[in-house]
């Protein structure tokens, strides 16, 4: 069972899927930064009554499959998205799918990826791969945040295809299906409208645990943890935070970047809105997450932990939600050309 693919590696799992399986419908053309930035895919969650690895979930991106389903429902491709309650049904419509050529995408989890480094193995069940063929009993993987292609046997995928816990797969499976043509003023139009999505996501949404609110009230709630929670369980917070921001699933800078360069190559397709001028305030956020998590680390491995090193840890966050806030708003305010 074989069908047409190319492995192209990528920053993030989702972005790299959904730009790698758009790849034949657009020529080429749908690459990461378009897919993520068309997904509306940047975002901050932070939501304590959720645990993951005994932490509070953080979430530096949008919910699993929005960045897929967003980005194929703006360029106008019909897909198909599937979940299991019986493991040998999903093997079942997966063989299915490869035999009539289809390449297609799994929620799985991380955790019993034989492929994964062990200190990258956490229980987390977000991550996104393609599965494009089948030679006997083994499934041939393209995993975007990988520099090849892998092989997992039946057991492998079924495992991590049926992972328990928060966010379980449930053997989900997901691809466009075929015969969608993209054009570039399908594209533009995509952008404009992933753009909107994003600026509402961040700026709009109701409450203090999503968006700039959720940053800047993550970044109060800090300075109180040492205090309120004691050092230890401070120290484990703060860990997760750079766990859900540098190593699942490319975080907090590193999905600042992409965007940063979503904006870029948007700009080519509607110059006169400063598109590419905006895009450097997302690369600056990007540095100030990255220098945050340093900071986190520090607390975090014990080398720092006063209680001024907690305040400026929460100082880092409130100057991050003042600067994201401040890009939102000149995409909110473009007067598109």
């Amino acid at each position: 069972m074989k069908t047409d693919f190319e492995h192209r590696q990528g920053a993030h799992c989702e972005s790299g899927v959904t730009s790698n399986l758009l790849s034949i419908a657009s020529n080429g053309k749908i690459t990461e930064p378009l897919a993520f930035g068309i997904g509306a895919g940047l975002f901050f969650a932070y939501i304590p009554l959720i645990k993951i690895n005994n932490g509070p979930a953080i979430a530096f991106r949008t919910l699993p499959g929005y960045i897929f389903n967003r980005t194929a429902k703006s360029l106008g491709i019909p897909v198909i998205s599937k979940k299991f309650s019986s493991k040998q049904k999903a093997e079942a419509y997966l063989n299915d799918c490869l035999e009539a050529g289809n390449p297609v995408g799994c929620q799985v989890g991380v955790y019993y990826l034989p492929y994964f480094p062990k200190e990258y193995r956490f229980h987390f069940n977000a991550h996104n791969l393609i599965v494009y063929a089948k030679e006997g009993d083994n499934y041939l993987v393209s995993d975007p945040i990988m520099e090849t292609t892998n092989v997992m046997d039946s057991y492998q995928l079924e495992r991590v295809r049926f992972a328990k816990g928060a966010l379980a797969p449930k053997g989900h499976i997901y691809y466009p299906k075929q015969g969608a043509i993209i054009t570039d003023d399908t594209i533009k139009q995509a952008i404009k409208s992933g753009i909107k999505k994003n600026v509402y996501n961040m700026l709009n949404i109701p409450g203090s645990f999503a968006g700039i609110s959720g940053i800047r009230n993550t970044g109060k709630k800090i300075k109180k943890w040492r205090d309120k929670l004691g050092i230890e369980k401070s120290k484990l917070y703060l860990a997760q935070m750079v766990r859900m921001q540098e190593e699942i699933g490319t975080g907090g800078g590193g999905f600042r970047y992409i965007y940063a360069a979503f904006l870029q190559e948007a700009d080519a397709y509607l110059p006169g809105n400063e598109l590419a001028e905006i895009s450097v305030l997302f690369t600056q956020a990007g540095d100030m997450w990255r220098t945050a998590a340093v900071h986190a680390a520090g607390i975090y491995k014990g080398r720092i932990g006063s209680q001024e090193d907690f305040n400026k840890m929460g100082d880092y966050l409130l100057e991050i939600a003042e600067l994201e806030k401040n890009a939102f708003e000149r995409l909110k305010n473009i007067k598109w050309q």
